[in-house]
């Protein structure tokens, strides 16, 4: 059933609200990461959330990996981003330029009341300590890898193949999924946002209009 466009503002709006009456997870900071497959929404569902947020700060983890780290970001992650954080100081991170292959100049980040990180092995376990909440893109990664492939073209055929690879071999030493608080699930208007696999009911938790336990398997 389509999410009525008025339900679609409530759906993130509520769970804007709710964010943003978690205790501080890093510092002053409600680190909030959303997860997920390559090519699931990931990016465009943390827009939406950070306007509702009233322009919360988004950290895109493609921004800290490179051709030749694509998953091996944690150390950058933590001394540019999560330490300055955890002090209440503005982090300064190099965003990587793809078609460069080169680390560009600093950018700012604040430590705004939500901070969000969206990303591919945004709930490393590395990270889940520092995290608020650990939201996942409930997409099938073949759904999700067939939507990035189409989203980028031929031309990134060949830089798809080897991802593929290494997200298969990231998530299998490290999953995020199964640590989730939230899942969000595209709907044809807006999003449906469930309990997660980590996530008890709450609260904090309870943010969607159909909270039906069948459509968590």
């Amino acid at each position: 059933m389509p999410v009525p466009p008025r339900r679609r503002g409530k759906t993130i709006h509520e769970l804007a609200s709710r964010l943003r009456r978690l205790p501080p997870s890093l510092g002053p900071v409600r680190l909030v990461a959303v997860d997920g497959h390559a090519g699931s929404g990931k990016s465009t569902f943390a827009g939406e959330l950070a306007r509702a947020l009233g322009g919360a700060p988004v950290l895109h983890l493609d921004d800290l990996a490179s051709h030749d780290e694509l998953f091996t970001w944690t150390g950058r992650l933590s001394a540019q981003v999560l330490e300055p954080l955890a002090r209440g100081a503005v982090a300064h991170y190099s965003p990587y330029d793809w078609r460069e292959r080169r680390f560009g100049p600093a950018r700012a980040l604040a430590p705004a009341p939500v901070v969000l990180v969206e990303g591919v092995g945004a709930g490393r376990r590395a990270l889940r300590p520092r995290l608020a909440r650990l939201l996942w893109m409930d997409l099938p990664r073949a759904r999700s890898w067939a939507r990035g492939r189409s989203r980028d073209g031929e031309e990134q055929r060949e830089f798809w193949d080897g991802w593929v690879a290494a997200e298969h071999a990231h998530f299998a030493d490290d999953p995020s999924q199964p640590f989730a608080d939230l899942l969000v699930r595209q709907r044809d208007e807006g999003y449906e946002v469930v309990p997660g696999p980590a996530g008890t009911a709450g609260p904090d938790h309870t943010v969607t209009h159909r909270d039906d336990p069948s459509a968590m398997c």
